[in-house]
């Protein structure tokens, strides 16, 4: 689709997007342009923004990602798309106020992102998800990932189940309800690793194949494994090369 595109990244937009978790010189080195159309009428006139990476193609960007993401009318919706999401399943904003920041030298080959209303989802660069990967933030919850992530198959980054679980003599719900997820710098998670619930993952850190960490902060330079996850090895330094 061939998108318009206009002005550089406001002010205002900018700020908001360093206050929801996105590094303020990462996205000093983005150049980002507003694009003004082809979206509906209402899209503009309810205060929604979609900037697109200089380097980014119209083609990078399908039609089909948007159709399905403005499906129905919302407001205040902030989406910042720095790299090609060409290979995107779906990009989908769940209401009012949601924030996505998708930066520079990211894939998402295969993979579905949903944003609730009042939710952030911030990958801040070189996220290379291989495949199906799932990134989910509601009921204002948030999703904050460092730079230089690499994502084995079938990850599932989520703040909350979806559904309430209570205890059943006093009503009071005991699962996560608008989580904060926050992922380091230079963080593995290997294939069908689960990462949901507030939790913290240290810069450097390995989670293994199938691991579910729930609610729990994996310390920096560490490989955890297992549901629940638990360390298994400290001290430990990852590489994307595949050497001896």
């Amino acid at each position: 689709m061939p998108w318009t595109r206009s002005s550089a990244l406001a002010d205002e937009h900018r700020a908001r997007l360093v206050a929801a978790g996105v590094d303020a010189d990462i996205l000093a080195d983005t150049p980002v342009r507003l694009v003004t159309g082809p979206l509906p009428a209402w899209w503009h006139e309810r205060g929604n923004a979609l900037y697109l990476g200089d380097g980014v193609a119209s083609v990078d960007l399908p039609g089909k990602l948007v159709d399905t993401l403005t499906y129905y009318e919302f407001s205040d919706v902030l989406i910042v798309a720095a790299s090609p999401c060409n290979n995107m399943a779906s990009l989908l904003v769940g209401g009012d106020g949601a924030t996505v920041f998708l930066g520079p030298r990211s894939a998402f080959t295969g993979s579905e992102i949903y944003c609730g209303a009042h939710s952030t989802i911030v990958l801040n660069a070189e996220t290379i998800a291989t495949r199906c990967a799932i990134v989910d933030a509601r009921n204002g919850g948030t999703i904050i990932a460092g730079a230089d992530q690499l994502w084995a198959a079938n990850v599932y980054v989520a703040t909350d189940d979806m559904h309430r679980l209570e205890d059943a003599a006093t009503g009071m719900r005991i699962n996560p309800y608008g989580a904060h997820v926050r992922l380091g710098s230079h963080v593995w998670l290997g294939r069908e690793a689960i990462v949901t619930g507030h939790c913290e993952i240290g810069d450097g850190a390995v989670v293994g194949t199938r691991a579910m960490v729930r609610g729990q902060k994996v310390p920096p330079s560490t490989a955890v494994a297992g549901c629940p996850a638990r360390v298994i090895r400290e001290d430990v330094r990852w590489s994307a090369e595949d050497t001896p």
